[in-house]
């Protein structure tokens, strides 16, 4: 079994912030793999399948991102998850819009959602690093992340929601590199060969 945790702040208002998209992520998995509806559970929104024969909890906390280690931890003392079994979706800073990258432990690069996790589980946990691009001033970073997406940049957030949970087979097989170079072939393949420019396209 393994533990996909998507990460953002709940509520309507916050559905569509940049800092949401790793609950766009696995809300695009239960799509994709015909989860069980979501319900209420671990202070958190919780869905069950299978993805590659391997059985799938995918959960949202629903405590707010400061806070998602809670939530993780119930989750993960429940079915009896190891650190190593958790794979976490998060906005990420320092990457391009567009780009994903996987990375086991490391920092959390002031990501309050990561530093939760890290504080109640420990940090070597696995992280899909999905890029949101960097508003350029450390000062407008917190506007940033908590702003909706720009219709402009909906495009490429739908087609690396919809590559990240197509090649999530590679994933669960631990195969993280051919994951990675599959999601960029993706995004290519779409027309996103260059969003370093937030929003870019051929």
């Amino acid at each position: 079994m393994l533990l996909f945790v998507g990460l953002g702040n709940p509520g309507a208002r916050h559905a569509r912030n940049r800092h949401n998209i790793g609950f766009m992520a696995v809300e695009a998995a239960a799509r994709r793999y015909a989860f069980a509806p979501f319900r209420a559970r671990f202070q958190s929104r919780a869905s069950e399948g299978q993805i590659a024969g391997e059985r799938i909890v995918l959960i949202e906390p629903q405590t707010f991102m400061n806070e998602s280690g809670r939530a993780v931890q119930e989750a993960a003392r429940f079915y009896k998850v190891p650190l190593e079994d958790i794979i976490v979706f998060h906005d990420e800073l320092d990457l391009a819009p567009g780009k994903l990258r996987v990375k086991i432990g490391g920092g959390n690069a002031g990501h309050n959602g990561l530093r939760s996790i890290t504080a109640h589980m420990g940090n070597d946990y696995k992280r899909v690093r999905l890029g949101i691009g960097h508003p350029g001033d450390k000062a407008l970073v917190h506007s940033y992340v908590l702003n909706d997406f720009a219709k402009s940049e909906e495009p490429w957030v739908e087609a690396l929601s919809k590559a990240t949970a197509d090649e999530m087979p590679l994933l669960v097989k631990g195969d993280d590199a051919h994951f990675q170079s599959k999601i960029h072939l993706a995004m290519e393949a779409a027309g996103f060969k260059d969003v370093n420019r937030v929003g870019a396209r051929e």
